[in-house]
């Protein structure tokens, strides 16, 4: 059976504001913010803790596992740093967050990030490493690269969103017509 509402990736390097973003797109689409990190952490799809990167080790096999019954139905936006290892049949939507690299380091200093996960994520954002991961695994069509370097630039990328689920949800209701 056809989804009737799509799956929407939210990606970025930490700091481009996907949380914010996949908070207002929840609440003003009924679509289910999951958050990553936390299923992550709350499911145990981890392989323990990183003290270096201060981050879990992710167990992909488990996350997927954990995440193959829900995400097929579809209904969610997925917040994540990464976007690479869900399957294309399961995306209908992936948006690249991009935020200045001199508003990005304040932002992560702010969050008292150490240095070299400071600078390994900076470095990310300055090479386009998310935007390229995203764009060598799924269809062109279907990535979209949103500016997020004020707080304004969420109401606009949101607007731009639900948009696009309005349109795909009447393309699907046309196909199955």
């Amino acid at each position: 059976m056809p989804r009737t509402q799509p799956n929407i990736i939210i990606t970025g390097t930490p700091g481009v504001g996907k949380t914010s973003h996949c908070d207002v797109l929840a609440v003003n689409t009924g679509l289910k913010h999951l958050s990553i990190n936390r299923i992550v952490k709350d499911r145990g799809c981890h392989d323990g803790w990183d003290d270096e990167h201060q981050s879990w080790i992710v167990d992909e096999d488990k996350l997927l596992d954990s995440l193959e019954d829900e995400l097929p139905l579809g209904g969610h936006i997925i917040d994540w740093h990464a976007c690479d290892l869900f399957p294309k049949s399961w995306i209908d939507l992936v948006v690249v967050l991009r935020t200045d690299s001199t508003k990005l380091y304040d932002r992560l200093k702010a969050r008292k990030y150490p240095e070299q996960k400071l600078q390994e994520n900076l470095d990310s954002e300055i090479m386009e490493v998310l935007l390229d991961e995203a764009r060598g695994s799924y269809d062109q069509g279907i990535v979209v690269e949103l500016r997020s370097d004020e707080a304004d630039d969420i109401e606009g990328n949101v607007g731009r969103i639900e948009t696009w689920i309005k349109h795909w949800e009447q393309d699907q209701v046309a196909s199955a017509a």
